[in-house]
């Protein structure tokens, strides 16, 4: 079992900067891919970001490239989401995920996570 818990939400005027971050225990964090999804009111859950175990490798959705990265920190058990040049329309809340299964590739598909965390809330105001 796999335990994660984020934190770094917050309210951020449009143009600023937050970092997320979001720790897991319960297994060895390098063998874990992870990723970084969000929800905002009324839409559904969408992927952000994702890393693969060593972090030789990253995706990102094509409505954050150039402004958000995802990394990780394996010694530290914490994957991060550094987020800059934040627009209104990236509020939302922020989960982290976690999957043992194949942890050399990235992940994109919320069905491709077997842990997630209980989220952080992130809202730009405009």
């Amino acid at each position: 079992q796999v335990q994660l818990v984020e934190s770094g939400g917050g309210l951020v005027q449009a143009g600023g900067s937050l970092r997320l971050s979001c720790v897991a225990s319960g297994r060895t964090f390098s063998d874990l891919a992870m990723g970084w999804f969000r929800q905002a009111p009324g839409k559904e859950r969408e992927f952000v970001a994702g890393i693969n175990w060593s972090a030789g490798s990253t995706k990102h959705a094509d409505s954050v490239k150039g402004r958000f990265t995802i990394s990780r920190d394996n010694a530290e058990n914490t994957v991060y989401l550094q987020m800059n040049s934040l627009k209104p329309q990236d509020t939302a809340v922020y989960y982290c995920a976690a999957q043992v299964l194949s942890p050399w590739m990235v992940k994109t598909a919320q069905n491709q996570y077997t842990y997630w965390g209980r989220g952080t809330q992130v809202t730009v105001s405009s």
